[in-house]
């Protein structure tokens, strides 16, 4: 019995060992990746954001069912599945603001921004799920 017990808290210990791992990597990877991009821009809060939204190309990265949910006023739809391809219609004389659901989506959206040439692309922090300016949702 007392060997059972014990099996049971090593197999806590590891499975809550991995999930530390797991999210001390992807804050590492984050981390990294958003210090590199601060060349072209980086993450903004809503406040910036919605500041200086009417300058910029704002981009919904989220799937075109969750853009036709409820998105920032303004904002194009460009799942981040289709953005390679339809990221040639952007203009890099004007800034890009990108957002999805977290904002994980937009780092990578940004990364693709930065290889293309564009030099000033920006993020909302925390994504959607944290603004709290205007928003639409398309009637279909």
């Amino acid at each position: 019995m007392f060997a059972k017990g014990l099996s049971i808290i090593n197999s806590v210990v590891i499975a809550v060992g991995i999930v530390l791992i797991f999210w001390a990597a992807n804050w590492f990877y984050k981390y990294v990746v958003t210090r590199r991009l601060r060349s072209v821009g980086g993450e903004i809060n809503a406040d910036e954001f919605e500041q200086n939204m009417r300058k910029a190309q704002i981009i919904d990265l989220r799937e075109t069912n969750d853009f036709n949910g409820g998105h920032i006023l303004g904002a194009r739809s460009m799942p981040l599945t289709q953005f390679k391809d339809r990221m040639t219609g952007l203009r890099q004389d004007l800034p890009v603001y990108l957002y999805d659901t977290t904002g994980s989506m937009s780092i990578r959206a940004a990364q693709m921004l930065k290889k293309a040439g564009f030099t000033q692309v920006y993020w909302l922090k925390k994504g959607y799920a944290d603004w709290s300016g205007k928003t639409k949702k398309n009637k279909y």
